[in-house]
């Protein structure tokens, strides 16, 4: 991709923005059982996990098989913090009162716990993967909705707490079934504020999202009547399946800055970027090649430069890891379909695992019994001889206190 100038000063700024936005200061005190600086003692800092959100879906987890299951666990967490699981209606509930689908996330939800990868689930209404024995009446679906909503998020809570309550209300009414003509009768706001509502009660300290891939003023106009009706939404799910093309990094920014005027963090939920032809729904096997993966690394290092350095987004999901299980067969991965990493998952893990990421040091405390710190915010483990404890780097003023 030709880059303009535009593109090239947005890329330019990344790295001073970066630094302003994802990293701060901490001070570090040590004190013994007194009260009294502990002076010159060696203290260990090693950074265990960003505050910002590196994801992609974990559907296809078990649906590999003995060592392909363990690389693609490995793979996975070797790179990212974050994982979407998948509570499509149809496919969780086949039959009514049948929620085949409730072990498989509960499966893979204690398997991020084990890895202390974040969750969020994925998505509690829709319009899509609607079942088929679920009424088309709005008024004798909304009981069904709203039952599952809060049993689902009441049954995971702790382990999973981050949801997309709902998808893609801004289209919703273009589909014939109980959620399309809800949307249809009532209105996109006043559907999203009340599956949001529900939410909020079953759980009041989850993390509520709003998801589309309608970037259009529709969307905008969603989000502005949500934030004036005060609804309970933590965050703005923003979708980025870019088959037929890439966005230039200037349409990137530009949804950023549209979007985050509206005061919410985002959230970049779904992001596809192929390595191989452009395209929607193309015959198979749909290749990925050597051209396309260097296109894609090239383009997806930018792209999560330029993202991780605006303000307001505070998470990125790349929606399908491997090639293999990808929606519409597209070769989307980082991984071919053998799992072996594309150029891409090298230059994501270089930008996550090295570049932004603070180094293990050891600093030594001075005649005030203190040490200071700067680094990228998230969780950070200090050692002291024998003792160890955690800490969360955060925006704003940080002071960590060890008692030695």
């Amino acid at each position: 991709m030709q880059l303009t100038q535009q593109a090239h000063n947005l890329l330019a700024g990344a790295a001073e923005r970066i630094e302003k936005h994802r990293k701060a200061d901490a001070i570090i005190r040590l004190l013994d059982s007194r009260g009294r600086p502990v002076r010159n003692r060696r203290v260990k800092v090693e950074f265990l996990r960003h505050a910002f959100l590196f994801g992609a879906n974990i559907f296809p987890l078990y649906d590999f098989e003995g060592a392909q299951h363990e690389t693609y666990g490995r793979r996975f967490r070797e790179v990212l913090n974050y994982a979407t699981l998948g509570f499509y209606w149809g496919a969780y509930e086949p039959e009514q009162g049948r929620a085949t689908g409730r072990e498989r996330q509960m499966r893979i939800a204690q398997w991020c716990r084990q890895y202390g990868i974040a969750t969020k689930g994925h998505p509690l209404v829709w319009h899509e993967v609607y079942p088929r024995w679920a009424p088309n009446d709005p008024d004798a679906v909304k009981p069904l909705l709203k039952a599952r909503v809060q049993s689902i998020i009441r049954e995971f809570r702790g382990l999973i707490d981050r949801w997309d309550v709902i998808n893609e209300a801004t289209v919703s009414q273009n589909f014939d079934n109980g959620v399309g003509k809800w949307v249809a009768r009532d209105g996109a706001a006043t559907v999203v504020l009340e599956t949001l509502q529900w939410a909020k009660e079953a759980h009041p300290q989850a993390f509520l999202l709003y998801n589309d891939y309608n970037l259009s003023p529709a969307f905008e106009q969603l989000v502005e009547t949500l934030v004036k009706r005060n609804a309970p939404l933590d965050a703005v799910g923003i979708q980025s399946h870019m088959h037929r093309g890439e966005w230039t990094l200037e349409r990137a920014w530009q949804v950023c800055e549209t979007y985050a005027r509206f005061g919410k963090p985002l959230h970049f939920t779904e992001i596809t970027v192929l390595s191989g032809q452009h395209g929607w729904e193309l015959p198979r096997p749909w290749a990925s090649t050597p051209e396309g993966e260097q296109r894609q690394a090239d383009y997806v290092e930018r792209l999560y430069t330029l993202l991780f350095s605006h303000p307001a987004v505070e998470a990125i999901t790349w929606w399908d890891l491997c090639d293999r299980f990808a929606w519409q067969g597209a070769p989307a991965g980082w991984l071919r379909e053998d799992l072996s990493p594309k150029p891409a998952y090298e230059r994501v893990q270089r930008l996550i695992r090295e570049r932004w990421w603070t180094p293990t040091q050891t600093l030594t405390t001075n005649a005030r019994g203190t040490a200071r710190l700067r680094g990228f915010l998230g969780t950070y483990r200090l050692t002291i001889g024998a003792k160890t404890q955690e800490f969360e780097l955060t925006r704003g003023k940080n002071e960590w206190v060890v008692r030695v």
